[in-house]
């Protein structure tokens, strides 16, 4: 059976007081539309076709084309969104099934979509639905005694007892594509906002002796769309904590499970813990027995077994390897790996850099574009100039090399086996295996010299 998805993105959301597109407002750091079209995506449709209209190229530009159903539909004029589903289904063949998703309805679920789906392949109509204890100005859900669904009635034109009622029409269903159109071609703007409503269809359906399967939501959170800011901060509360308690169940302890932000995917093993205020980003993967500090912000990395991360730490495109020690206060950047059992400490930032198996770096240290070999100590202090003002050079030390306080390293520069870096050194020349390096000033002392501030009194 061949799936067809319609998205919903041509409105203004002049609520949302914003200059960006209501759709590329984010939701666990990505897109509300991303979200919609990724879990179309996932349902194997032959295309997607987003319905565009205020900041069109805005949204296609985010939006890009990296799957090739991906597919623009320009809606000219925004006459409702029966008008936006005809535009779009005009060309989509009449076999298929087709099934309409709205671009600011981030949270829906697959296996809802899927239900939808399946009704429609029937050749009934699937109608995804939700009760709510307040459900404001949404669209009603009218059934009959027999309780089957007979139509759908907007709240503003709406009577009393129509508002009275909870079940709400959420806007997302499936139809028989063939059918659809027909529908479609009959919807009239008798309404108060002279707008082609797609709910018409309901009835239209029911008149025809077409099914009208109700989909029950897994929740009201998962069919609630964003139209202010407001909303927006609901949903990503609530979606926050769906990412939470799906990694408690498979494992993670978590502080306080209000407190932290995943942006991203976060990928854990059994036993980590993860402290108060921690942010993920992009694609993040944390081993078994892994500890989070507070505030630390980890992007785009693999943390392997047992890495203990100290609070306000930030980590970003590095790979760390097991048993590692990183911060308080640590600054790990991009292109940076770290071997067994490293220790990165307080106020130290290591960029682009590989350091092996058992080297430390204990507090007040720069490491830009070196390489570091095993159980080598990096003295507080101690600089890689990597940068001469127009390129970035190498810094290369051995193993079991001792790097002495406020050590100043130019690169580039290689340090052998077993060197010993004298503290206060600048270094700008080669050292071998096993050498002492002393590159310090000569030291003057004068006695009876009178400080300046001394003189004018």
């Amino acid at each position: 059976m061949q799936i067809n998805v319609i998205v919903l993105a041509a409105g203004k959301g002049t609520r949302m007081r914003s200059n960006r597109a209501k759709v590329l407002h984010t939701i666990g750091g990505l897109p509300m539309i991303s979200h919609v079209i990724n879990a179309s995506l996932n349902l194997q449709p032959s295309s997607v076709g987003v319905v565009l209209g205020h900041q069109a190229d805005a949204i296609e530009n985010h939006i890009g084309k990296a799957d090739s159903r991906i597919l623009r539909v320009d809606q000219l004029e925004q006459k409702g969104t029966g008008h936006a589903v005809q535009v779009a289904v005009a060309a989509l063949p009449d076999s298929a099934v087709t099934l309409v998703v709205y671009g600011d309805v981030p949270l829906i679920q697959q296996q809802t979509l899927e239900a939808a789906i399946a009704s429609a392949a029937q050749g009934n109509v699937g109608l995804v639905t939700a009760v709510f204890a307040n459900p404001a100005q949404l669209g009603r859900i009218v059934r009959n005694a027999d309780g089957d669904i007979q139509r759908i009635v907007e709240f503003k034109d709406a009577n009393p007892a129509e508002r009275d009622i909870c079940e709400i029409n959420s806007g997302i269903l499936a139809a028989p594509t063939q059918l659809l159109k027909g529908w479609l071609e009959q919807v009239q703007p008798n309404n108060l906002q002279g707008e082609y409503y797609l709910t018409d269809i309901i009835a239209m359906a029911v008149a025809d002796g077409v099914a009208v399967d109700g989909i029950f939501a897994t929740s009201p959170v998962e069919v609630i769309g964003v139209n202010d800011r407001v909303q927006l901060a609901e949903l990503e509360r609530a979606y926050q904590n769906q990412q939470v308690q799906a990694l408690m169940l498979q494992g993670v302890s978590f502080a306080d499970p209000a407190r932290v932000d995943i942006r991203g995917r976060l990928n854990a093993g059994r036993d980590c813990f993860i402290d108060i205020n921690v942010i993920f980003e992009g694609e993040v993967t944390l081993a078994d027995n892994v500890y989070i500090g507070p505030n630390s912000v980890i992007t785009n990395s693999a943390l392997g077994e047992g890495v203990q991360v100290k609070a306000n730490t930030v980590i970003e495109g590095a790979v760390v390897a097991n048993g590692c020690e990183l911060g308080p206060f640590a600054r790990i950047r991009p292109g940076t790996a770290l071997g067994l059992g490293v220790k990165i400490g307080n106020f130290v930032e290591v960029k682009k850099s590989t350091l092996a198996a058992g080297v430390k770096a204990g507090h007040l240290a720069y490491l830009g574009d070196a390489t570091i070999g095993a159980n080598s100590n990096i003295g507080a202090g101690t600089v890689t100039c990597n940068y001469d003002g127009i390129n970035k050079h190498p810094t290369t030390i051995g193993e079991g090399v001792f790097v002495g306080t406020n050590s100043t390293l130019v690169a580039p520069l290689t340090i052998g086996d077993e060197a010993f870096i004298a503290a206060g050194s600048t270094i700008t020349k080669a050292v071998d295996n096993s050498d002492l390096a002393v590159g310090r000033g000569k030291q003057r002392n004068i006695p009876g010299w009178t400080s300046p501030v001394k003189r004018d009194k």
